[in-house]
């Protein structure tokens, strides 16, 4: 499947759009527009190539990868889904907003679908394998194409970095062990969609992440 990458101004999130081009179904990774301009390009982008989204799909439920959730969830009428131990950062949306200072109205998050480590998600054709990669929070998960060689994976691997552990349910020693578990185990090639930032490729975060050494 096709990835597509939109970068929001809420602390630089990367919001992605992966397309299976066949039968022109996407999905909407972590929904990061803050204001009307964002969301407008996301349902022009949409409604532009002709896609169906099937899924509003959350790596995490910090704000700045959910402040998104309602209004796509509404637009294109799909489902949100997220893992069940990252539902109370869904419901303190609002609270999460207050203590970053952002002004803007937010609505907290309601989960249609809890994601399992190990599920298949169905786009189309194509299929994303959900893996649990706790830590950065404790529902973080990282969404692998198999077939199409990489993984989006929110906030638990950047290049050259890992994610955050000092918010609510983060820990590094769950952060590190997962991300070795989960991610470090793919193929080498694997392009690697973080939250944030650049992608990179797992060989690179093998050889080079001071985090991971």
């Amino acid at each position: 499947m096709k990835v597509v990458k939109f970068g929001f101004s809420l602390f630089g999130i990367n919001t992605y759009v992966v397309v299976d081009e066949k039968t022109r179904k996407c999905a909407v990774i972590d929904p990061g527009m803050i204001d009307r301009e964002e969301e407008e390009a996301l349902v022009d982008f949409v409604r532009r190539n002709g896609l169906a989204v099937t899924h509003v799909i959350n790596t995490h439920l910090h704000i700045d990868h959910a402040i998104g959730d309602k209004f796509a969830a509404e637009a294109f009428g799909a489902p949100v889904l997220a893992h069940r131990d990252d539902e109370f950062l869904g419901t303190r949306l609002q609270q999460q907003a207050a203590q970053f200072g952002i002004a803007e109205r937010v609505d907290n998050v309601s989960i249609s679908s809890y994601l399992t480590d190990g599920e298949k998600i169905k786009i189309g054709e194509g299929e994303l394998e959900v893996l649990h990669v706790p830590g950065h929070s404790p529902g973080g998960v990282a969404l692998y194409d198999r077939e199409g060689g990489y993984v989006i994976a929110g906030d638990s691997l950047f290049a050259g970095s890992v994610g955050r552990t000092d918010l609510p349910g983060g820990d590094m020693e769950q952060l590190l062990t997962a991300v070795r578990d989960k991610l470090l185990t793919l193929p080498p090639e694997t392009v690697v969609y973080p939250g944030h930032g650049p992608a990179t490729t797992i060989a690179r975060e093998k050889a080079s992440n001071p985090f991971l050494r």
